[in-house]
């Protein structure tokens, strides 16, 4: 093998077709089940790579008996291969010129039954619109077009996305009617019984901050998932601080009264400049933008 090259050589003499096959050996780990994803041979994906370390002047994979793993010098052309795929990906759902094709979401899980409301809403007016909705807590990279459209509370820095606030996003504090029958019968919290509750926590979210500072001490539950702090809730574990659309969206849930302002934050729908004009992304933008008005 000659010496290393630099990427931009890699690049120039590399084609989709075998860095593909480097990307499904670095997921799956082993030569039979890339080629099982990729619907090739085991030989044929030894083949490719070979050829791939013969034009590149450099080992990629090592195998053994527990598989095969990429060597560490080649995780920047895995990074390129995963970039490219993305790209390939977001061409797809570009091509139509009609609002039909792909949209692809990604929201915390606080935002998904509305969203699903408002995907159920669109899809009445255009079934050719197909949705994927990634419900995660991450902020996923819409720029590189992760996803087409990205719901979240925080703005970003990129300047190839455009953001569109379209809503506000209301808190309130729940409990269990188990909860307010042994520790709070009233539904009514004051200011100097704070200190006194259970309260359901996130982990190292500004929420929690929230929580410190009108009093709160004690804190038996914390998850960062949306899902687990609600379903401790249901039981009965504490006082949960959640968005109102999640609070009310849970029936065994009551609202406690609470004087003191409890915090709110701005909702915004990001999407990268180039699907301004892409009809599909337009529906579904004004869509949000109009079932997310009263989030509160």
């Amino acid at each position: 093998m000659t010496g290393k090259r630099t990427l931009g050589a890699m690049v120039d003499d590399t084609s989709w077709d075998d860095l593909r096959v480097l990307l499904a050996v670095f997921r799956h780990g082993s030569f039979l089940a890339a080629g099982r994803a990729l619907g090739l041979a085991t030989s044929t994906v030894a083949r490719r790579l070979g050829a791939l370390e013969a034009s590149l002047g450099r080992a990629l994979v090592q195998r053994g008996p527990s598989g095969a793993f990429v060597e560490p010098d080649a995780l920047q052309l895995v990074a390129l291969a995963e970039q490219l795929e993305r790209g390939f990906d977001a061409m797809q759902r570009d091509r139509a010129s009609s609002t039909g094709g792909v949209v692809r979401i990604s929201a915390g899980e606080g935002f998904v039954p509305a969203l699903v409301r408002v995907v159920a809403d669109v899809r009445r007016l255009h079934p050719d619109i197909h949705v994927e909705l990634v419900a995660e807590a991450k902020l996923v990279d819409v720029a590189g077009r992760q996803a087409d459209l990205g719901v979240r509370t925080a703005r970003s820095s990129s300047r190839v996305l455009v953001e569109r606030r379209v809503g506000t996003l209301v808190f309130g504090l729940f409990a269990s009617r188990s909860y307010l029958d042994r520790r709070l019968p009233s539904a009514s919290l004051a200011h100097d019984e704070v200190a006194r509750h259970d309260f359901i926590a996130s982990e190292r979210s500004p929420l929690d901050a929230c929580l410190v500072a009108l009093g709160a001490e004690r804190f038996p539950f914390r998850s960062s998932s949306d899902h687990a702090r609600v379903a401790a809730a249901v039981r009965g574990q504490g006082i949960a601080l959640l968005a109102e659309p999640v609070g009310r969206a849970e029936d065994t849930l009551v609202r406690i009264a609470f004087l003191p302002p409890l915090p709110t934050l701005p909702v915004y729908v990001a999407h990268h400049r180039e699907l301004r004009k892409v009809p599909r992304i337009k529906v579904m933008l004004d869509a949000i933008a109009r079932g997310f008005a009263d989030l509160g």
